[in-house]
């Protein structure tokens, strides 16, 4: 498509984004967004988008955008026949394990989590030896080899919630140390922890909010989950980045800062334009492997498809199902 008519066409877009997004990058990416418009309505395809992607595929070609729990709950709604996860692989292998005959496609199989590679379905194993009849929650950022070795999968958003509902002593969660430490603080449950960490969230220091808040006076501070506890102590809200945004909805502060990956704070704003968010810029490598070009290249040539082994996929399915019922 030329790209005097890709610009007239994404121009209802352009306008919702133009507040993160310059005018001088848009053309940049109006005709990969018009060829993928095309190509979702050729293949009967929808497109699930991370808080965590940038602009211009969050708000300029998904059909569903969330955090973990809400792309999982909406993916098995989808009436599609294809699915592009515009995220990392274990997401794209949750929205398999929920649409299992329906076509998964990964944009860049290479997008991994440094939480999903800390701990393998051997480790779940050795775990469960060493503290018998304990329960086994694992965190979505997990492998479905690893989700199909527990008992009942969490996300950030609902982690205390699935925790409580096992009404047992002790727990244990994995992979994410912080996040363990955080719940166990709100529960009081007893949560024998992995030592994964997340390689964006690890970064965030106690020091650091107080720069923030030395340098940006009565900046409101949400920190995600992730974060060291010492992070999540010094801030005035701690949630997933759904609850982040919600907050951010309902509360409207004049000026915030989101302790998470950068784009969400990008793809937050786009909703509020009359806030001044503060951007403490950590990006996450893996996220950012997704682009435009490469969702179109999935759309054309309908490849990385996402496949599970069904001895694997029906353990993993069952976990996140007991999660999604709680």
């Amino acid at each position: 498509m030329p790209l005097a008519a890709a610009l007239a066409r994404t121009k209802p877009i352009y306008e919702k984004v133009k507040h993160v997004i310059p005018a001088m990058e848009w053309p940049i990416f109006a005709e990969e967004v018009a060829a993928i418009l095309d190509l979702k309505r050729e293949r009967n395809a929808v497109i699930l988008a991370h808080n965590y992607q940038t602009p211009e595929i969050f708000h300029g070609v998904a059909d569903i955008v969330g955090d973990s729990l809400a792309l999982a709950r909406e993916a098995m709604k989808v009436d599609a026949a294809v699915i592009v996860l515009a995220g990392v692989h274990f997401m794209a292998e949750t929205a398999k394990l929920l649409n299992p005959a329906k076509t998964v496609l990964t944009p860049d199989r290479a997008a991994g989590c440094s939480l999903a590679a800390s701990i393998t379905a051997g480790d779940v194993c050795l775990l469960r030896q060493r503290y018998p009849g304990v329960p086994v929650v694992a965190y979505v950022n997990t492998s479905a080899a690893v989700k199909a070795e527990a008992d009942i999968c969490c996300t950030s958003g609902n982690a205390k919630k699935v925790v409580e509902s096992l009404c047992v002593p002790r727990v244990i969660m994995l992979p994410d140390e912080y996040l363990a430490r955080n719940i166990a603080a709100e529960t009081g449950v007893e949560i024998i922890a992995w030592k994964g960490r997340c390689e964006v969230h690890e970064r965030f220091t106690a020091a650091d909010i107080h720069q923030l808040r030395a340098q940006h006076p009565g900046v409101v501070v949400l920190a995600h989950p992730e974060c060291p506890p010492e992070v999540v102590a010094e801030a005035d809200f701690a949630g997933s980045t759904a609850a982040m945004a919600d907050y951010v909805g309902a509360r409207k502060p004049a000026r915030v800062v989101l302790v998470t990956e950068c784009s969400m704070s990008d793809n937050v704003a786009v909703e509020h334009p009359d806030i001044e968010f503060v951007r403490p810029c950590n990006l996450c490598p893996h996220m950012k492997r997704i682009t435009l070009p490469k969702i179109r290249r999935a759309l054309e040539t309908m490849r990385e498809e996402v496949t599970i082994d069904p001895a694997v996929a029906s353990g993993a399915r069952r976990a996140i199902e007991r999660m999604l019922a709680v």
